[in-house]
């Protein structure tokens, strides 16, 4: 299955359109891909992308919560 720019993907954090994955536990140099699992990929816009990289609202244990709890409830 494939998206496109047609399909409407929330951001997990806030709900509005998701326009990049983030990896929670970063992968580093090298490009090892041990970490490319759904557990630790996470749909954000964004502004919630440059807060989960830059910011201080979206520290990774608040982000793991978020999602957990959004998963849960699928």
């Amino acid at each position: 299955m494939g998206f496109d720019d047609t399909d409407f993907i929330p951001c997990e954090v806030c709900g509005s359109k998701a326009q990049d994955i983030h990896h929670i536990e970063p992968r580093g140099m090298g490009g090892r891909k041990s970490k490319d699992v759904f557990e630790n990929l996470v749909a954000l816009c964004r502004s919630c992308h440059y807060e989960a990289d830059f910011g201080t609202k979206l520290p990774k244990d608040k982000l793991r919560d978020i999602i957990e709890t959004s998963r849960k409830s699928r």
